[in-house]
């Protein structure tokens, strides 16, 4: 999944995830946008993070 996906899975904002995760503002919106490009650990961890909290 992309941090898009995952973000709008869980109905989150951009802010809401960015405050969520503690990453900032800008970067969320960079990877959401896909200007910039996560790496895959963050993109799992995060993944782990929402399933594991049974926000998606």
């Amino acid at each position: 999944m992309t941090i898009r996906e995952l973000r709008t899975t869980c109905g989150m904002s951009i802010a809401a995830f960015s405050k969520y995760f503690e990453i900032p503002y800008r970067t969320v919106q960079d990877w959401d946008s896909n200007r910039r490009t996560p790496p895959d650990y963050v993109v799992k961890l995060i993944e782990y993070k929402l399933r594991n909290e049974e926000l998606i």
